[in-house]
């Protein structure tokens, strides 16, 4: 009989592993997924007969218990990314915040509408096919213990090499990818491209038509970043650099820096262009008009929301809740948010003689923006320097953008998110230290940068920025120039001189106050 029950077993495992050959199906419950296989140093093998005579009924325990515990890892991990996810969902009120705060009273609802619903406009878009087009061939997420059935890159070949171009399993995340763990990772990559959808908003504030914004988050969320993200996060082309040409780990984007606000500030750049500058901006000479934001407490309040909501952005991107490294990549973002802060305010009071409060808060969010991609990779001093720079680098590249460019931004969206977006990558490329990152797109070794013997990192970090400014700036400006021939993006004159509140949205901020038109 004992026999007898042991080759039952034996049969059974057999059984269980000729099944993990097959192709992958979805586990909507959740509960077969993360067994002892997720256990390192652990095989859930069937033993061989001679090991079960050896071993009698200890062994049918011990693979048990591993898969229980193979199990609890994995649901600690989800626990930490859905928590880290729903921090990154909060950063939308403090963009509604921040961007409210800095523009006039009489666009405030407006201004706030826009940011709600990108929220919702983007989780529909993602949902139809974003989310499919970014991870559908990602293959699975190892710290999570699944996803393998999004299992279908899109790739063509070229010089013998292959390119993944995007997925294309987990559209409206059905059939197979009606699994718990692929439903977890769309939480978590949806919040992300959030950020990114809303970031024009602050830069196309006060004269975008809401009609026209509609289509541009359908289209931004759907298409545009998806693309650009599976090139990067999903196992496309710009991660495999490392894989087909030996440019270090392929192109590295740990949090964000590129693949998220990089992504949003060129598109910023874009329809700010199109758009052209508000009603007295610029005087006839070119010289620029300050027109200050309504509610500066407002503003700061939406910045300090905005830097909560980056540890989940930063820290949550171990997907890990047993990566100990989330305790650097915390820290450092906190370190690289103060000196941005601090660097912006000297910089002002050096040379302007005040300490621009406005400044100050676009220099802390741009100081969170270029520690984004290098935060896991570096250590504490090198986050207060990327920081620092990120801080100046911003102040610069406002007047730079308004005074030389004639663009007029704001909220300062471009600088904050699109020049320091470029920093942050590649300050990776140049920065990182050699100590965390062992088979990051799947490379052996850590991650390291120019300055730490890998010449080959920051060229692939050069590629993958220079294929943002022209994908993403590209594409977004030929879409704003169409759209605009079917679907005004601005209002008429008199619209904007009134204020967007009633015509567009038809709700007024400040109802209980009326100021003058053309400066509340």
């Amino acid at each position: 009989m004992k026999k007898f029950v042991a080759l039952l077993i034996v049969m059974m495992l057999c059984c269980g592993t000729v099944a993990m050959a097959a192709e992958p199906v979805g586990d909507p419950s959740g509960a077969n997924t993360g067994t002892a296989a997720d256990v390192i140093g652990v095989t859930a093998g069937a033993p061989s007969a001679d090991d079960m005579a050896t071993l009698g009924k200890t062994e049918p325990l011990a693979v048990k218990l591993a898969d229980v515990v193979g199990h609890n890892r994995v649901a600690l991990n989800m626990v930490w990314m859905l928590l880290c996810g729903f921090l990154v969902m909060f950063m939308q009120a403090g963009f509604a915040l921040a961007e409210g705060g800095f523009t006039r009273a009489k666009n405030a609802g407006h201004t706030m509408a826009m940011n709600f619903m990108i929220y919702a406009i983007g989780i529909l878009g993602y949902w139809a096919c974003g989310f499919a087009i970014q991870m559908g061939g990602v293959g699975g997420i190892a710290t999570l213990g699944g996803g393998a059935v999004l299992n279908n890159e899109f790739a063509i070949t070229l010089f013998g090499k292959s390119f993944g171009l995007f997925g294309t399993k987990g559209f409206f995340l059905s059939g197979e990818t009606y699994d718990a763990v692929v439903f977890g990772i769309f939480l978590f990559q949806m919040v992300f491209m959030d950020t990114t959808a809303t970031i024009p908003t602050g830069s196309m504030a006060e004269r975008w038509t809401f009609k026209s914004f509609v289509f541009y988050g359908f289209f931004i969320t759907a298409l545009v970043y998806p693309l650009y993200a599976n090139w990067v996060w999903g196992g496309g082309w710009l991660a495999q650099l490392g894989k087909n040409f030996g440019l270090g780990h392929g192109h590295v984007d740990f949090a964000g820096s590129s693949v998220v606000h990089m992504t949003g500030g060129m598109a910023a750049l874009a329809g700010a262009m199109v758009l052209g500058p508000r009603i007295g901006k610029f005087k006839a000479d070119g010289t620029p008009n300050a027109i200050p934001g309504h509610h500066i407490p407002m503003a700061l309040t939406g910045c300090f929301i905005l830097a909560f909501g980056w540890f989940g952005f930063n820290a949550g991107s171990t997907l890990a809740g047993g990566d100990l490294r989330m305790a650097v990549v915390a820290t450092n973002t906190m370190l690289a948010s103060a000196a941005g802060a601090f660097a912006a305010m000297i910089y002002m009071w050096m040379r302007y003689g005040k300490p621009d409060i406005s400044m100050i808060a676009n220099g802390f969010l741009a100081g969170l923006v270029a520690v984004t991609a290098p935060c896991a990779f570096i250590g504490a001093g090198m986050a207060v320097m990327i920081g620092a720079v990120a801080g100046v680098l911003l102040c610069f590249s406002v007047f730079f953008i308004e005074q030389k460019m004639k663009i007029d931004d704001p909220v300062g969206a471009i600088s904050v998110h699109g020049v320091n977006g470029a920093w942050g990558v590649l300050a990776l490329g140049l920065f990182a230290d050699g100590t965390y990152g062992e088979g990051f797109n799947g490379m052996p070794g850590t991650v390291k940068g120019l300055f730490y013997g890998d010449a080959g990192q920051f060229m692939a970090q050069i590629i993958g920025t220079v294929t943002n400014m022209i994908f993403v700036f590209g594409i977004m400006y030929v879409f704003f120039k169409v759209l605009n021939r079917f679907i005004p993006l601005r209002v008429s004159p008199e619209m904007e001189l009134e204020g967007l509140d009633q015509s567009e949205v038809g709700v007024t901020a400040y109802p209980e106050f009326q100021l003058n038109k053309t400066h509340r």
